[in-house]
């Protein structure tokens, strides 16, 4: 008894296919957006993990070599702009905290002053 699935990717409709493709395209840099734009109304990334993003937006660029699908409006989308959106909010978490540490360092100075 074969316990595997097997799916002929050959008979599945061509429309499952392109929905499939573009359901990710659109939650993907959704998702990003939101907290892109949390980090941004908020001017805090407080409770946001650099590295988890920097982990997101490597995987998306490594997906996005691996399908091969260099043109597809889905690929570029769905994953090498959200990798965009990712390193994005690296580059935001690492200035925030950044310019939270001097401003912290400068409050230490005025008191000892």
């Amino acid at each position: 008894m074969d316990i595997f699935l097997h799916i002929d990717v050959a008979n599945i409709p061509n429309i499952i296919t392109n929905l499939a493709g573009w359901i990710p395209a659109i939650i993907l840099p959704a998702a990003t957006i939101s907290q892109l734009a949390k980090i941004v109304r908020s001017k805090s990334a407080e409770g946001v993990s650099l590295a988890t993003w920097l982990l997101f937006g490597i995987a998306n660029v490594g997906l996005y070599i691996f399908t091969e699908k260099y043109f597809a409006l889905q690929a570029l989308l769905g994953l090498l702009g959200t990798a965009v959106m990712d390193f994005i909010i690296v580059a935001m978490i690492v200035l925030i905290k950044g310019n939270k540490k001097i401003k912290t360092e400068e409050i230490k100075l005025d008191e000892v002053t």
